[in-house]
């Protein structure tokens, strides 16, 4: 996995109104974590997706439930399959083929003969094939939270009772394809969940009394929002949101120059020189 670039703070941001519990998770705080590791929830870094080489280190402290969850961990769970938490699992987009292994252990069957599989497995956005494979009553309002199933949905959201609509449409304000849904419906918007998708921007503009700030703290699309409106931040749950940190230019620059010098010094390292010179290299021509 290669390196991320390094990250820093927004300017308008002061890390000691923010929560370390938060930044423990937010995959952009890797630099500021591994320089104040005495400060980090172990719990929360194991959701963390850019924290697997820390958490390599630290397997007693990992939490293997959260771990369960976390889509760059696949590798570590493979290796200690009885530590996973099968039911976190089956939301994770990169274990569809452990599932796959378990997919019958995953069934609920009722009295009518008719069996659906476990909640967790309809978030998961790798697992459509799973899904429309294995169940014969699908629970539409679960399913509506996973991002890939949303032209499925929609194709039969007008055949469905009102009741199950209407709870579709509210699980529908966390899915990020379905803004364009709820833009037809909105009397059935469910606003705090609406202020956390990261699609809804311009719908949250547009009603600018509807919105929750807590919940708009965490939304990563919402920043420039934020920043203008710092009075209104929850700053602990701001601490998870990955906008909070950009792109850190000195840093790369300077990894840049490090990285130039040493390419200089292999290249013209005297040994490389010298075995140019014997293969009839003239020293001008290089």
């Amino acid at each position: 996995m290669p390196e991320p670039p390094p990250m820093k703070l927004r300017n308008w941001i002061d890390i000691n109104n923010l929560s370390w519990a938060g930044l423990s998770a937010n995959p952009n705080a890797i630099d500021l974590l591994e320089k104040n590791l005495d400060r980090v929830n172990w719990e929360n870094l194991s959701l963390n997706p850019n924290a697997i080489h820390l958490l390599e280190k630290n397997l007693d402290r990992v939490d293997w439930s959260y771990l369960s969850s976390n889509p760059n961990a696949v590798r570590i769970l493979e290796k200690y399959p009885d530590k996973i938490d099968w039911t976190r699992l089956q939301a994770n987009p990169n274990a569809i083929h452990l599932i796959e292994q378990k997919i019958n252990e995953f069934i609920v069957k009722y009295t009518d003969n008719s069996y659906e599989l476990y909640n967790r497995i309809y978030e998961n956005p790798n697992a459509i094939h799973l899904i429309q494979k294995n169940i014969k009553k699908i629970n539409w309002i679960r399913f509506a939270a996973n991002p890939n199933a949303v032209s499925l949905i929609e194709s039969r959201l007008d055949s469905m009772n009102q009741i199950v609509k209407e709870c579709v449409l509210y699980t529908f304000c966390k899915n990020p394809n379905a803004v364009h849904i709820l833009e037809k419906h909105q009397d059935y918007i469910h606003w705090l969940s609406l202020c956390m998708n990261p699609n809804a921007i311009p719908l949250l503009q547009k009603n600018p009394d509807k919105i929750i700030w807590t919940y708009l703290s965490a939304n990563p699309s919402a920043i420039d929002m934020l920043e203008q409106n710092q009075d209104k931040v929850n700053w602990i749950w701001l601490s998870d949101n990955p906008a909070i940190f950009t792109y850190d230019y000195a840093a790369m620059r300077e990894n840049y120059r490090e990285l130039k010098e040493e390419l200089i010094q292999r290249a013209w390292h005297p040994s490389r020189v010298a075995r140019w010179l014997e293969a009839g290299m003239d020293l001008e021509d290089l």
